[in-house]
């Protein structure tokens, strides 16, 4: 089964960047957090951020590099997002792979990665 079968099937909840596209990192965050928080408000929630969701001409050094990502704010956005919920319990940054790119790439990335640690602490970058 393909993986978007399978959300289907599963009637999980999914944001793709052609929601991004059309409402807009805020809204899609919105939409998000209220799905996740309909039944309790209180819930805690784990992120697992995918790092190969930023566009990598921020974050090159992953294995699915895949043009037309996250901008860097719109990824900050996501996890200063969660962070203010006050509902995080915990989270993980994946898919982060400094040999699969130059130094400068490799270096891009794990400060990146590093600056949405921060943001997922509840440092907002503006």
């Amino acid at each position: 089964m393909k993986e978007r079968e399978a959300i289907r099937e599963l009637g999980i909840c999914a944001f793709t960047m052609s929601h991004i596209d059309r409402y807009g990192i805020g809204k899609v965050m919105d939409m998000a957090m209220s799905h996740l928080l309909a039944h309790d408000p209180n819930r805690p929630i784990h992120l697992s951020y995918d790092i190969d969701a930023v566009d990598p001409a921020v974050a090159p050094a992953t294995g699915t590099a895949v043009r037309g990502g996250l901008t860097f704010r719109e990824a900050h956005y996501v996890a200063e997002i969660v962070a203010a919920s006050g509902v995080l319990a915990s989270a993980e940054i994946v898919e982060v792979n400094p040999t699969l790119s130059h130094d400068r790439g490799a270096h891009a990335t794990v400060e990146f990665s590093l600056g949405l640690i921060t943001s997922l602490l509840g440092k907002s970058i503006i």
